[in-house]
Order: C-alpha cells, then sequence, then structure tokens
C-alpha cells in the first residue's frame, strides 16, 4: 500500500505543481509548447505505468460485491471515453486541457462542441468504469480520486482560462457547455464538425478500445472481451 499512495502522490503532484507554481509556463516559455506538452506528456506516462502497477501489487481489501451488470457498464462507457480521448486529444481546443489551441473554430467546433473537456471527460467516465467493476479499496482510491480530479479540474480549468483570455474566452466558449451535449440544444454551431475531426474521434477512439481491450489481460491480467463472447 506505500508504494501505492507514493505512485499517487507522484502523479497529482506533477497534474498540480506545475501549473499551481507557475513552473510550466517558465518551461513552455523556456523550451517552446509543444517541447515541454511532449516531454510532460511522456513524463505523466511514465508515471501512470508506475501507478498502475503499483495498485496491481497492493494488498486486495473489498469492498462491495461486483455484478455482472459492472462489467457491461464498463464495457459500454469505455467506448464513448475513448472516443472522448483521442477526439480530444486530435482537436485544437484553447478551452481546455489539449495538445494544441491553435485552428480551434468557434463555428465548427467538432468535439469540443460535444463538451468543452473532451479529454477530462474521458478520463472521467474511464474511472467510472472501472470503479465499478473492480469494488475494493485502492480502485476506491485510485479511480474515485481520478474521477473527483477530473471533473474539479474543469471547473478550475474554467476558471483559469476565463482570467487569462477575458472577453476572447466567451466568443470561444459560446457553441460548447461544460456537460457533455449541454450546448448543442441551445446553439446550433456545437453540432458542427469537420469531417476529418469526426472520422478521428469515432474511428480513433474506436481503435484505441480494441487495442485497450487486447492490451488488457496481457497486461492488466482480467479479460474484459470475454464478457462479448
Amino acid at each position: 500500500m506505500t508504494e501505492f499512495l507514493l505512485a499517487l502522490s507522484a502523479f497529482l503532484a506533477a497534474h498540480v505543481l506545475p501549473a499551481r507554481t507557475g513552473l510550466r509556463s517558465r518551461l513552455a516559455a523556456r523550451f517552446g509548447e509543444r517541447t515541454y506538452l511532449l516531454v510532460y506528456s511522456l513524463l505523466s506516462l511514465a508515471l501512470l505505468i508506475w501507478l498502475i502497477g503499483a495498485a496491481l501489487r497492493a494488498p486486495l481489501v473489498p469492498l462491495w460485491q461486483t455484478e455482472l451488470w459492472h462489467y457491461h457498464f464498463a464495457l459500454a462507457v469505455m467506448l464513448p471515453a475513448c472516443m472522448l480521448l483521442v477526439g480530444g486529444a486530435a482537436t485544437a481546443n484553447p478551452l481546455s486541457v489539449s495538445f494544441r489551441s491553435a485552428g480551434y473554430d468557434p463555428s465548427r467546433p467538432g468535439i469540443v462542441g460535444v463538451t468543452r473537456h473532451p479529454l477530462l471527460w474521458g478520463f472521467a467516465l474511464w474511472a467510472l468504469a472501472h470503479l465499478l467493476a473492480n469494488g475494493d479499496l485502492v480502485s476506491l482510491i485510485l479511480f474515485g480520486g481520478f474521477g473527483l480530479f477530473s471533473l474539479a479540474g474543469m471547473m478550475i480549468v474554467d476558471r483559469r482560462k476565463r482570467r487569462q483570455m477575458g472577453a476572447e474566452w466567451d466568443r470561444l466558449a459560446e457553441p460548447t457547455s461544460a456537460l457533455p451535449f449541454g450546448a448543442w440544444f441551445s446553439h446550433p454551431a456545437a453540432r458542427r464538425w469537420r469531417p476529418a475531426g469526426f472520422a478521428v474521434a469515432v474511428g480513433g477512439g474506436g481503435a484505441l478500445y480494441l487495442l485497450l481491450l487486447w492490451l488488457h489481460p496481457r497486461v492488466i491480467g482480467p479479460d474484459p472481451a470475454a464478457l462479448l463472447l
């Protein structure tokens, strides 16, 4: 349990301290935004791998009995989660956590019209799916923490971006909402996609979903695809 708590603390610190201390802006200014994001992404991936490994090695303390519908729910929720993750990573989005901000068009926001925070919602859904399907103490801490971190992050990012961008935030965020599909019925532009963006989100998200189904029994242990047979 000690290793798991250390790994979790390191992961959370890596995602909180750079923005809170101003380290992110200083490093991005010195080395460039793309270089910073590349190094930061590799560091985050390494910490995530350590965290997952530490969680698998931690003692099992059951909290509730998992049911078959928990696994079916996880399989269903992970598909839109993958689409949000891939679409969010591939789409320019100056309003949230993103790999790039240049090129965002509020008249055709694509997945940003589905939700202003596609990456954060993708992680939140991933966390919810795995929380229900496990039912032990480490999973509650890990996935519950991830879920709360993602949801709280949306409010924090909105507040920070509003302060930084001023009136420009209102213009760019008009066809979006933090809640998924919240802007679809109030703003027609929210439903407009570039064809390439739609193909990447749906096709790329589906490909990631299948890849994770294949990797899961080989890396994590349980085989979620067995439930589909």
